[in-house]
């Protein structure tokens, strides 16, 4: 592959990157809502105490605020997620080198 697609098509990633957290950043009210929602789970994190952050003998090993905020769906769903784009990526590096060893 030419150095020029493939400088491009990084910018070309970056920039929708960038784009999208531009609109995510304005579609949430910008930077307050995440500041009151942070100084509130570590408010609530210090009134019930200061267990472990991951609690790996009970069998859980999610940390406690995400938890006991309501949030192990969305905390999986970003885990099959990422691990669905890694398992994407690398078969396309698989594919990728197969394809140029033939062409070799």
């Amino acid at each position: 592959m030419e150095r020029w697609k493939q400088y491009s098509g990084l910018a070309a990633v970056f920039a929708v990157a960038v784009a999208a957290g531009l609109w995510g950043f304005r579609a949430t009210g910008g930077s307050l809502p995440w500041a009151k929602r942070s100084a509130r789970a570590l408010q609530r994190g210090i009134e019930e105490g200061g267990g472990s952050l991951i609690d790996i003998g009970r069998g859980i090993i999610i940390a406690g605020p995400i938890r006991k905020g309501g949030m192990v769906l969305e905390f999986a769903a970003l885990v099959v997620l990422l691990v669905a784009v890694g398992i994407g990526l690398y078969i396309y590096a698989e594919r990728y080198q197969a394809a140029e060893d033939e062409t070799a």
